[in-house]
């Protein structure tokens, strides 16, 4: 069953203008939970709390400020927010094309499948095409929930997916850590850690990784339920702990492990790891569920 559109408008470049919905790319799967008192198991309401008069205030009581220095605020009107507000455009304008390849996986953010509106099919498949063969990314604005977003349009199979960026100014800066410089590297320890990756490659398929936490979760849910005790998985179990003392020891463990465990095949270049088997990278949107 189709999920119901969050945004209608238009994809708009140059002198053409294509009709078309978003839909969500993401669905929630985790259990959802409610706090409740432990006495009774009645749920827990929240209350806005006035911390100088330490009583409940009303919604028409509350007004949005701005901390500009420590316990002080500015106070933001609400014809204060529409003076900063943009216009409410309903159109992705398309600033510019760029090769895709180059856009930092950090800027990607949010997916959301792009659905041709009426009447634009025909101009949906053009620019899909295009897209895909000229190996160019979308990059434009568009006015979501009130706000601004930078967005990058991409093919994916025969649909065209609209993931919302952050802004250069929302990422930290790589300056501000440290990190260990190349000339740490021992060419031995590089070479058998190289070998495990090799021994481990495989085709990137997704259905494979599944969330051992929420399944757990459920059974614990079923069990409680019926008054029995739950069968639980740990993935993970007897990997996770020890600390690593001789790095090569442990990399020949593993390697001897992985050839005895499995059957090794031929890895993947670093371009086709990169990019997936059967699309680009622009056929590959992130975070799609």
């Amino acid at each position: 069953m189709a999920s119901r559109a969050i945004w209608t408008g238009s994809i708009a470049f140059g002198l053409v203008n294509i009709p078309i919905e978003l839909h969500r790319a993401i669905r929630e799967t985790r259990p959802r939970f409610r706090l409740l008192h432990a006495k009774d198991k009645s749920p827990v309401r929240f209350e806005r709390v006035c911390e100088r008069e330490e009583r409940a205030v009303a919604w028409g009581e509350v007004v949005k400020g701005y901390e500009y220095a420590k316990g002080k605020f500015v106070v933001l009107t609400p014809e204060d927010m529409k003076r900063a507000a943009l216009e409410k455009t309903r159109t992705l304008d398309i600033l510019d094309f760029v090769p895709g390849d180059d856009i930092d996986d950090r800027f990607f953010e949010t997916p959301y499948y792009v659905v041709p509106g009426k009447g634009g099919e025909r101009a949906y498949v053009v620019l899909r095409e295009a897209l895909r063969e000229s190996g160019k990314t979308g990059v434009g604005k568009i006015m979501l929930r009130e706000t601004q977003h930078l967005a990058a349009l991409e093919p994916m199979g025969e649909a065209l997916v609209l993931t919302m960026m952050r802004f250069p100014n929302e990422l930290a800066d790589l300056s501000d850590f440290r990190f260990p410089a190349t000339a740490a590297q021992r060419p031995k320890e590089v070479q058998m850690a190289k070998a495990l990756i090799d021994q481990l490659s495989a085709k990137w398929s997704p259905d494979k990784y599944t969330d051992e936490y929420d399944a757990n979760l459920l059974r614990v849910i079923r069990a409680k339920l019926k008054g029995t005790s739950p069968r639980l998985t740990d993935e993970l179990a007897g990997a996770r702990h020890g600390k690593v003392v001789d790095l090569m020891e442990r990399l020949q463990q593993s390697l001897a492990g992985s050839r005895s465990g499995r059957k090794v095949g031929a890895p993947p270049s670093a371009r086709a790891a990169r990019r997936g088997s059967a699309t680009t990278r622009k056929g590959r949107p992130r975070k799609i569920a």
